[in-house]
């Protein structure tokens, strides 16, 4: 009873964020929708271990082939998901097929492979791969089996230095797009990367070891299945939290501009910094904590681009540092009318997104932490 309890810990947690991640539009991203879609993949790979384990063998040889499709396929979809918040704007087959076709490959070699082989002979040689036999469809699996581990862990190391290096050059843009400095951070789609490091050694691990290894070993079982369901668990937490780093999307605003911020001339470039200034000084737009440069672009009718290069280089700051010291210069006069407020209010009033964002920006302004500052502001030393 407690085996089975343990092995079902994993499917509970890849199938809840699998229906959780699909279905509230609140929340619609493509980047999240499709973590779904890998969430899915992963419920069948630990449903399958469940059959292997418990076991029920009339069911699992069955599965068996879509097993071994599911967890060759379960990190090139991470990787695509990667891909989603930095560089794709959607899935696309003809996009992202390349990923696919090995584990599609030897999906279809293994079960050309159960195909030729005696249901007996494979049936015994599913639950143990040192079985002997001198027929061809046994010696045609184990070669395949080899190429699975093989493939499998290159599919690991590959993902993760793929998702690493993704960050590593796309990361900063988000604080190029997004006001709020939780979702312009690339904490949480590192520490997504993270997690699936610490879950991809213990896959190295089981495959090195095998299934078969495990089949009497209880301690062993709880193990895995425990850092299994925690890292996936912190994975689907992370992913329904995070936005794309790099919004590769924007709707162009109907009017006329050059194809190149260069090419603009001095006094087109003073008008959008006119307009801009506008937008801050006088109609405040920084208290909407879902700010986005996109909405300040489509108020000034140009494009990001062009408004990003204004900051940074008027301002040499980013679109996001840029917002939150606009939210500091007003939490300033707010809270020298209000000192009475909360945090939580103060947050609110001052279009930050959460009172951590609040404090971030806080220490990020005057390298004081939050309520200090507050004192030095209350007490007119500010």
């Amino acid at each position: 009873m407690l085996k089975q309890i343990l092995l079902l810990t994993p499917v509970y947690v890849t199938l809840f964020w699998s229906i959780t991640l699909n279905t509230d539009p609140r929340k619609y991203s493509n980047p999240r929708l499709f973590l779904g879609k890998f969430m899915l993949f992963a419920f069948v790979v630990y449903l399958s271990h469940f059959l292997f384990f418990t076991p029920y063998p009339k069911i699992y040889f069955y599965i068996d082939p879509l097993y071994q499709y599911a967890s060759l396929l379960v990190y090139p979809l991470y990787y695509i998901y990667f891909r989603l918040l930095t560089i794709d704007n959607k899935f696309s087959l003809k996009l992202h097929y390349p990923y696919l076709i090995a584990p599609t490959l030897l999906f279809l070699l293994h079960s050309i492979g159960i195909l030729i082989t005696p249901t007996e002979e494979f049936k015994a040689w599913t639950y143990n791969h040192d079985f002997q036999s001198g027929s061809f469809g046994i010696q045609f699996l184990n070669i395949i089996h080899l190429l699975i581990r093989i493939c499998f862990l290159v599919q690991v190391i590959a993902t993760i230095i793929g998702n690493y290096l993704l960050i590593k050059k796309h990361g900063d843009k988000a604080s190029q797009y997004y006001s709020d400095l939780e979702e312009s951070s690339t904490v949480k789609v590192s520490l997504l990367n993270y997690s699936m490091i610490v879950t991809g050694l213990a896959s190295i691990i089981l495959g090195a070891l095998g299934r078969n290894f495990f089949t009497d070993q209880t301690t062993g079982i709880a193990i895995v299945t425990l850092v299994f369901s925690v890292m996936l668990y912190i994975i689907g937490w992370l992913g329904d939290k995070q936005k794309a780093l790099n919004p590769s999307f924007e709707i162009t605003p109907d009017c006329d501009k050059a194809s190149e911020f260069d090419d603009l001339s001095f006094g087109a470039q003073k008008i959008i910094l006119d307009k801009l200034l506008i937008l801050f000084n006088e109609r405040k737009v920084f208290l909407d904590s879902k700010l986005t440069i996109q909405e300040i672009a489509q108020s000034v009718c140009t494009n990001r681009t062009y408004i990003s290069t204004i900051i940074n280089q008027n301002f040499n700051q980013n679109f996001c540092t840029f917002v939150n010291n606009y939210r500091v210069e007003e939490l300033n006069e707010v809270i020298k009318k209000h000192p009475e407020y909360t945090n939580q209010i103060l947050a609110e009033s001052c279009g930050f997104g959460s009172v951590d964002s609040l404090k971030r920006a806080v220490m990020s302004k005057t390298n004081k932490p939050l309520q200090e500052w507050k004192n030095e502001v209350i007490s007119g030393r500010q």
